[in-house]
């Protein structure tokens, strides 16, 4: 890894998508580049030309190290690496394969992801099990305090916390939950979706039992690519729900075997040009280093939020733990979905994230919506001249609609 500072000129170059517009959407779908684009089409090539089992057969060394690069950049061992289609799939696998069911407790925090929340509400509905919604502190960060009673009160089925929320530049401490759900004995399931590529993460140094990512985020990485983390001896106890050919052996008229790596959560049909593309944004993460990266990412967004905080207008949404590389706000006089349409009007894009995909925190803040602007390695201040020359026309907008 290197500890040289990012060279912004040369990743701008490098990144096709900046010559089209101001791309402040690194949490939804950050710009991939050129190299990545290209490893996912020549593989296309050789695919429409020699055959798809073909070129898979022929990229399959290539793929292994896809899964040593997600290795090396989160301290997992390979055989723990799942590659799958989202982090959502590999959510849902994960927790699936735990068989919940009546009364099981299971602890999480108010910012979890919606997708995660919503299968969490359908296994209290339909099987029973006891959910425990953790309450922040006043800078937004989970109450560790509550978390503990919570986890001394009783045997747990598990913990599931995500490092960042998708509505706001919050860092939960999740190496502080990894240590008491350690010291319970309590499956830590976290979400590092929006945290992986841009801030360090080390599943040894966190605690966690497993952990979800996609590869289309702070990874930049192509659509379709979800990585699931499995650690033993978590691994050990765990089937899917709904073992597949590429997991499994069929090894007599009445039994399988599964296999002893956590590619037993895989499935045989899958892209390899999207994983070949995955493992080259990673290994241009880990040239880069995650340090540099989230140094530049820290950076640019404290820029931000000074530009904005600057704006008539427009009023910041983060909790007082904020950091890396989101931010959220919103707008006088213009509803979120409105002020995103707006911006990209002027080639801006943002997105808005709506209270129904944060139910339980944004609820408790009586936010409707925020607006959501995430930035990576490759923006610069033109593209933050851009943002805040659209938002000061908004008024004069609203003006002369109303």
């Amino acid at each position: 890894m290197s500890d040289e500072p990012i060279n912004v000129a040369l990743e701008r170059a490098r990144t096709p998508g900046c010559a089209t517009g101001h791309h402040l959407n690194a949490a939804g779908a950050a710009l991939q580049s050129s190299i990545t684009l290209e490893t996912v089409l020549e593989y296309l090539r050789v695919e429409a030309f020699t055959g798809g089992y073909e070129a898979a057969r022929e990229a399959m060394e290539r793929v292994e190290r896809t899964y040593a690069a997600i290795a090396t950049l989160t301290g997992a061992a390979v055989d723990e690496v799942a590659i799958v289609e989202s982090a959502t799939r590999a959510w849902q696998s994960v927790v699936g394969a735990m068989r919940l069911d009546r009364g099981d407790r299971v602890i999480v925090t108010r910012t979890e992801y919606v997708s995660n929340a919503l299968m969490l509400l359908a296994l209290e509905r339909e099987r029973g099990i006891v959910l425990e919604v953790i309450d922040p502190l006043p800078d937004g960060t989970v109450d560790l305090a509550q978390m503990e009673a919570a986890l001394s009160a009783g045997p747990a089925a598990m913990v599931a916390v995500g490092h960042i929320p998708t509505f706001s530049a919050l860092v939960e401490p999740v190496a502080e939950v990894g240590a008491l759900a350690r010291r319970f004995g309590v499956p830590f399931v976290l979400d590092a979706t929006q945290s992986l590529g841009q801030l360090p993460v080390d599943v040894e140094a966190i605690g966690c039992d497993a952990l979800v990512s996609t590869g289309r985020k702070f990874l930049r990485g192509p659509r379709g690519t979800g990585i699931l983390i499995v650690r033993r001896p978590l691994l050990d106890r765990l089937e899917p729900v709904a073992p597949d050919v590429r997991g499994a052996t069929w090894t007599t008229e009445r039994g399988y075997e599964l296999k002893d790596s956590a590619r037993r959560f895989e499935t045989f049909e899958h892209s390899p040009a999207l994983r070949l593309g995955l493992g080259v944004a990673i290994e241009q993460v880990l040239s880069l280093g995650v340090d540099a990266i989230a140094a530049r990412i820290g950076e640019l967004a404290d820029e931000l939020r000074a530009r904005l905080a600057q704006t008539p207008g427009v009023t910041l949404a983060d909790p007082p733990a904020r950091a890396g590389g989101i931010v959220t706000f919103t707008v006088e006089g213009m509803d979120p979905a409105a002020v995103v349409e707006h911006l990209a009007e002027h080639r801006v894009h943002v997105v808005s994230v709506p209270a129904s995909h944060g139910r339980w925190e944004l609820d408790r803040r009586e936010l409707d919506a925020v607006v959501r602007a995430s930035v990576h390695i490759y923006n610069d201040p033109s593209d933050f001249d851009a943002l805040v020359d659209a938002l000061s026309q908004i008024p004069a907008r609203v003006q002369a609609e109303a």
